[in-house]
């Protein structure tokens, strides 16, 4: 594959903490983790791929919702221990919530309260096949 990808410092799992910014608004809309498997997936074929701590599996973003994250740009950070994706998010949502990102819970820090900043632009009952 790439030689680059040999200079990575993974955690004692064998992760990588990966960052997610949409290429339009330069927002940060999720974070996840890969392993190399995934890493080398996603550079394959130029779609963010993760593996899943909880599941124990590798996960194509938007497998199941069809809200993809198109590769657009990779950047390692300067200690070769965390991943900046630079996406085209399809469907605008990246968030399992319906949201357009991971991150919609401000906290005021006058009243150290949250404030929801991001309404819900697809209900996820209508993303995720409910498995019972």
């Amino acid at each position: 594959m790439s030689e680059w990808i040999d200079s990575i410092v993974w955690n004692e799992d064998g992760l990588l903490p990966v960052v997610v910014q949409e290429s339009k608004s330069k927002r940060v809309v999720m974070f996840a983790w890969m392993n190399r498997e995934s890493l080398e997936s996603s550079l394959e074929h130029k779609r963010a791929i993760y593996w899943s701590r909880s599941r124990k599996k590798l996960w194509m973003k938007g497998e199941e919702s069809q809200n993809y994250q198109l590769i657009e740009e990779i950047y390692l950070d300067c200690d070769n221990d965390v991943l900046l994706l630079i996406i085209k998010q399809e469907g605008g949502i990246s968030c399992h919530t319906g949201r357009v990102s991971c991150f919609f819970k401000r906290i005021n820090i006058l009243n150290n309260e949250i404030e929801i900043k991001d309404k819900v632009i697809k209900d996820p009952n209508d993303m995720y096949e409910k498995k019972t």
